[in-house]
């Protein structure tokens, strides 16, 4: 039976690395994201580079449409084998500012909304040996008094607190679903990506290098969090 991917989060930097590295070890991928034309699009290149995708566009934020795009998901492909969450929401940016409902919409999609999957996507992961569940981590979620100075001076408040707030369910799904049998990782990518939003002409990162690590974390299943700068 072909495996499947989960592309939550789904756009044109890491996310589209990840299916087609993910697509070409022979994955069936899913790609879901708000936005129904860029989704279709993103699926027929990866068809043409003969892997098999579908897209399945919706609001992660929402858990109970989380939930419902599973099941769609397992309509199509069977049971999911792999999630890689790359959502997030860039709102919320001055605290000092913003109106709160702006940080919890951040908050629903960087978190509630990988606990949503994970909840849906667990019961058809039992029993598969090589499940996962794949993280988009950043540097915003370090402790460290410069990355602070940054994420103010960015404008990236909201986007700070989520990263570290997600940082620390990743430690903690990593740790309640070992006994499982299911992997739970990130990678932290310490810079801007090339051809993503952030990416204002400086950026160093390519999106390939990152998916070439999310492909090692699945495979090895060991470390926690691997860096990428």
């Amino acid at each position: 039976m072909a495996k499947t991917i989960v592309i939550c989060g789904h756009g044109p930097g890491i996310s589209h690395a990840v299916a087609q590295k993910f697509g070409r070890a022979g994955f069936q991928v899913a790609l879901v994201a708000r936005s129904a034309d860029k989704l279709s699009a993103a699926a027929k290149s990866l068809e043409a580079d003969g892997i098999q995708a579908r897209a399945f566009p919706g609001d992660l934020g929402e858990p109970a449409k989380v939930q419902a795009l599973f099941g769609e998901i397992e309509k199509a492909f069977g049971a999911v084998t792999v999630v890689h969450w790359n959502a997030y929401v860039g709102a919320a940016g001055d605290l000092l500012t913003s109106k709160p409902q702006e940080l919890r919409n951040v908050l629903a999609v960087g978190v509630e909304g990988l606990v949503a999957a994970t909840q849906a996507a667990l019961p058809g992961m039992r029993g598969q040996p090589d499940a996962a569940i794949l993280v988009t981590g950043g540097g915003f979620s370090m402790y460290d008094i410069n990355v602070d100075k940054m994420i103010v001076q960015f404008g990236a408040m909201g986007l700070g607190v989520m990263k570290a707030a997600q940082h620390k369910l990743v430690r903690i799904l990593n740790r309640a679903l070992a006994e499982k049998g299911v992997y739970v990782g990130e990678v932290t990518v310490l810079g801007m990506v090339k051809g993503t939003a952030f990416d204002s002409g400086q950026a160093t990162i390519e999106p390939k290098t990152v998916a070439e690590l999310f492909f090692k974390l699945y495979q090895d299943r060991s470390e926690l969090a691997v860096p990428c700068s």
